[in-house]
This record gives structure tokens, C-alpha cells and sequence, in this order.
């Protein structure tokens, strides 16, 4: 088994086709670049492997990924306690009442397609959505 460390202990690579850092069995023609931190496994072919790991692996950085998070109101999940009858306690989360909702942009003259909570949605129906959407610190525009 060949095992070449990049930039430390952040990145093994692995030229053995059945065995890979994290004991995975593989297919056969195939070998992995496998992260340590993150357990990210990147396919490569048995040849010039060494030439595309050029770029630096920056481990922090993570996909980025829609979370259950109002963006105009900022409101996310709550801790509570569920209590049974006998007044036995155990922690729950009370998430936010998100809903996709098309709403109609005037500046923009369009629809706009939002993920806001039930809170926001009310807001926007008394304020407007230019206005929550500036106090939010949100673009509008497509990017």
C-alpha cells in the first residue's frame, strides 16, 4: 500500500484499489483521495493522480446547506421540554413554521420565490417586501 501525505495530516491518498484510509472497501479500478476531518471521499483514476492535487484542501468549508432558519425574521428552532403525564421530562425541538411562498416583488415587477416563516409572511402583507427585505439586509435581485 502506497500512502502519501499532503499538507500534513489532512489528506491521505491511497494507491491500493481494495483498501482505503478509513478501512472502505472500494471498487476495484478505482482509488480514493480520502479527508481525515471529514471523511470526504474524491474518486480519481489510477493515473497522474498526484498532477490534480494542485488545488490546497481547505477542511473548514462546508457545502452550504438551506437551514430551518427564517432569513427577514432571524427566528430558528426552539429547545423545550416534552413532559409526560407522570411529569417526566425530555428536550424537543419546536422548529419554525417555514413555508415556500411566491410573493410578488413591485420593484422588480416579478415573482419572487421565498422560504420565510408564517411571522414574515405577515410582515411582508403589513409592511412590504421591499421594506422587510431592506431591514433584513436581503437582495432581491438574481444573481
Amino acid at each position: 500500500m502506497t500512502t502519501m501525505a499532503t499538507q500534513g495530516a489532512w489528506l491521505r491518498l491511497t494507491s491500493s484499489p481494495k483498501s482505503v484510509v478509513k478501512s472502505t472497501v472500494t471498487s476495484t479500478e478505482l482509488g480514493f483521495l480520502t479527508s481525515q476531518l471529514s471523511g470526504v471521499r474524491i474518486s480519481h483514476g489510477p493515473s497522474d493522480v498526484i498532477n490534480r492535487i494542485s488545488v490546497p484542501s481547505f477542511p473548514g468549508l462546508q457545502p452550504i446547506v438551506a437551514r430551518r432558519i427564517c432569513p427577514f425574521t432571524g427566528k430558528k428552532a426552539n429547545r423545550a421540554n416534552k413532559v409526560s403525564f407522570s411529569n417526566h421530562k425530555t428536550k424537543k425541538l419546536q422548529f419554525v413554521n417555514l413555508q415556500y411562498k411566491k410573493v410578488w416583488w413591485e420593484a422588480g415587477k416579478r415573482f419572487v420565490k421565498l422560504r420565510l416563516s408564517t411571522k414574515a409572511l405577515k410582515t411582508i402583507e403589513k409592511n412590504g417586501l421591499d421594506a422587510v427585505a431592506k431591514k433584513a439586509g436581503i437582495d432581491l435581485r438574481k444573481k
